[in-house]
């Protein structure tokens, strides 16, 4: 389990000063971070990285710097900007709840990219826009009870019940060109091959375990990726992929948390979260719909 909001803090002070000094490179292209870059910031992480042997957070942070503007690429380095320079002489809170803003409304990549297994993204009219599902995400957890233990899959079901659905393929031929593996064999156009938790459901993981969880947004509670999730298994050409993507971990049981009230052992997902985030605070994020059932 890992409590973040104080380590998000620190965190974000110390990537600003890692930018200051100009140890951070990122691609001119795509502004990702390099391969050095990550271990780099992996290695100023208060609690380190979410696991050993996958980059989350390290990879998370200089994107986010770049989205919120408080840094940016010169000759390949990030280099802290004005206002970044600004942000590190006040409440790191502050500049956290900025950077979110930022990042839902002017991400710098679409963080389903992130979930490599699926293939076919670079296809030209596959997508919808990654702004309106991000956007859709930010919204189903600002509605989320702050300070409760939600289960991954819980969440799953009320966000499809609320009208929350962050919709990944742009059209059925759009959700054709995606696949696991094999183009032909594994497409996900094929009947029950895209079922929401593998596409969508990824999507919304993504966009929390890497994003909202490296601000310190939420709490996370989480297992090794490998094994944690089976709900993919029945696509072709699956059976010898450990994880569909390095989220999985986050992604079962169900456990409340209220009232200092930990989870339950053996139960490994789920966020809590943080008092005060408002729909509100999500700039352009739609607004939860609610529905009456009897």
């Amino acid at each position: 389990m890992r409590l973040t909001e104080a380590q998000a803090q620190a965190d974000l002070r110390a990537v600003l000063q890692l930018c200051g000094a100009g140890r951070l490179r990122c691609s001119d292209k795509t502004r990702r971070p390099s391969a050095a870059t990550v271990p780099a910031v992996a290695e100023t992480l208060s609690g380190g990285d979410l696991y050993a042997d996958e980059t989350i957070a390290a990879f998370a942070w200089p994107l986010l710097v770049q989205a919120a503007g408080l840094a940016e690429l010169a000759g390949g380095r990030l280099q802290l900007t004005a206002r970044g320079r600004a942000a590190l002489g006040k409440p790191a809170a502050e500049t956290i709840r900025q950077v979110w803003r930022a990042w839902v409304t002017r991400a710098v990549l679409d963080e389903l990219s992130r979930v490599e297994h699926i293939k076919g993204q670079r296809a030209t009219n596959v997508l919808t826009s990654a702004k309106t599902r991000r956007q859709t995400v930010a919204a189903a957890l600002a509605g989320c009870p702050p300070g409760q233990w939600i289960g991954t899959d819980d969440l799953f079901t009320t966000m499809r019940r609320d009208g929350l659905s962050p919709t990944v393929a742009r059209s059925e031929r759009g959700l054709w060109q995606l696949y696991i593996t094999d183009a032909q064999y594994g497409s996900l156009g094929y009947t029950g091959f895209a079922d929401w938790p593998v596409l969508e459901g990824r999507y919304t993981l993504a966009v929390l375990f890497e994003y909202a969880a490296t601000l310190g947004l939420i709490d996370v509670a989480y297992v090794d990726p490998a094994g944690a999730r089976d709900d993919f298994h029945g696509n072709w050409g699956t059976d010898e992929l450990p994880y569909l993507s390095r989220y999985d971990g986050a992604a079962r049981g169900a456990a409340q948390r209220a009232r200092g009230v930990r989870p339950r052992p053996g139960r490994d997902l789920s966020a809590t979260v943080r008092a005060g985030l408002r729909p509100a605070d999500v700039e352009g994020a739609a607004q939860p719909r609610r529905r009456r059932h009897r």
